[in-house]
Parts: structure tokens; sequence; C-alpha cells
């Protein structure tokens, strides 16, 4: 990895040019700060972690929700007269599909398909213009609205996800953190240079690992662990075949 390469040239640069002797004899000094250092970087890498873990998850139960929501329109509006159950079954095929083919590839750089947000509002004003005649139109119409509303806003809770990442502040702090750290260890003075270059690139493997985890899940569709269609995938399916 280049972080473990580059600590581990800048260490080596540090013990040819400052002795032993004098790197140890501030050992004591340095490892109070060190150790300071660590316990910040901890608390504000353990808040992290949390923040990204749980907008990840977020993430994840949001998109089973809204799968789920276009399938129960969909089978709602079984109930509806014919020209509504159509208008409303056809859109909610689209939305799905739309969402599939061409939202998720776009989510990934942070964007949103502006024919699946036409879709959603269409879904929302075909189930709107129903007027329902009977108690059990009237009972689907009020699911159906329900279902309309929780699925704009998982939606919402998506696309926000796949838009905004964490603040700027933060990444900035454990930048700094993660850069004082690891030049404090060059510092050190160990009697074994060989033991000493083996710690610092077991410590720069460690912080690099624990920050590649943050990204990764800070960007939930577009990072190596990334949220898939799939949830949506299964619903399509499952439309199509109420649907044949």
């Amino acid at each position: 990895m280049a972080s473990v390469s580059l600590a581990l040239v800048g260490l080596v640069l540090v013990q040819r040019r400052i002795p032993l002797e004098l790197r140890q004899s501030h050992n004591a000094t340095i490892g109070i700060i060190y150790g300071t250092l660590h316990v910040t970087f901890g608390v504000i890498i353990g808040f992290t972690a949390f923040l990204v873990l749980d907008k990840y998850n977020e993430s994840r139960h949001a998109v089973a929700r809204e799968a789920r929501d276009i399938v129960q329109i969909h089978r709602l509006a079984e109930g509806f007269p014919e020209a509504q159950r159509d208008q409303i079954q056809d859109v909610a095929r689209s939305y799905a599909r739309v969402v599939v083919d061409e939202e998720w590839p776009l989510m990934r750089e942070g964007q949103t398909s502006s024919s699946a947000e036409t879709l959603a509002q269409e879904l929302g004003s075909s189930t709107q213009d129903f007027e329902p005649s009977t108690e059990s139109e009237k009972a689907l119409y009020a699911q159906g609205l329900m279902r309309v509303v929780d699925l704009q806003e998982n939606r919402e809770v998506r696309l926000l996800n796949a838009r905004e990442g964490l603040p700027l502040i933060l990444w900035i702090a454990l930048g700094i953190l993660v850069t004082i750290i690891m030049l404090f260890t060059f510092f050190l003075g160990m009697e074994s240079a060989r033991l000493h270059r083996w710690a610092v690139g077991m410590l720069a493997v460690g912080l690099t690992l624990t920050m590649f985890t943050v990204i990764a899940l800070d960007d939930p569709f577009g990072g190596a662990f990334r949220v898939g269609p799939e949830r949506f995938e299964s619903a399509l399916e499952t439309i199509e075949g109420n649907a044949s």
C-alpha cells in the first residue's frame, strides 16, 4: 500500500538523520503526547464509525422499505377500477425499472434520475386522483396513499444518503490526526531499527484499513461495499410475475 511505503520511507529518513540516542532521550515526552493523540483519534474515529455505520444501515433499510412499498402499491391497485388500476400498476412497474436501470448507476456519482422523480410524483397523483365510492375502495385508497407517502419518504432517505457525506471538518480532523500520529512514531527511539520499521508499518496498515472502512461506509451506493439494487430487482420480478 502506498501509505505503508510512504510511512516506511519517512521512518528511514528520520533514522538516518537523527541519532538513536537523541530519539531515546525524548521517548518519555513523546510517549505522553503520542498517547494523548491516540485517545483523541480513538474518540473521533469511534464517533465517525458510528455515523457511517448508521448511515449504511439506514440506506439498506430504506431501500428494502421502498422496494416493499412499490410491490404493495402494485398489489393494492388490483382492487381499484380498471382504468386507475392499469395506470397505477404501469407507473409502479416503470418506476421500479427506472430506479434499477437508470437511477442506481447515477447514485454512484451522487446524482439522481429525473425520470424516476417524475414517476414517483405521477404515482402519487394517480393514487390521489382516484375517487372511492364504496367502503372497500375507501380502505384501499387510504392504504394506497399511505404506501405512496412511505415510498416517497424512503426515496428521500435513499437519495439523501447517496448525495451527502460526512462533514468536511471530520475528514480534516481525521487526516491531521493520522498524519501527526504517524510522524510521532518516526521520532521514537527503539534499539532495533528493523523492529521499529515493522511496528510503524503495522500501524500504517491499521490506520489505512480504518480510514478505508470509514470511506467505504460513508458512500453506501458507490463504495466498495455498496448497497445494490437487488431489492428493487426482486420487487420488479414480483410485479412482473403478478402481471403475467
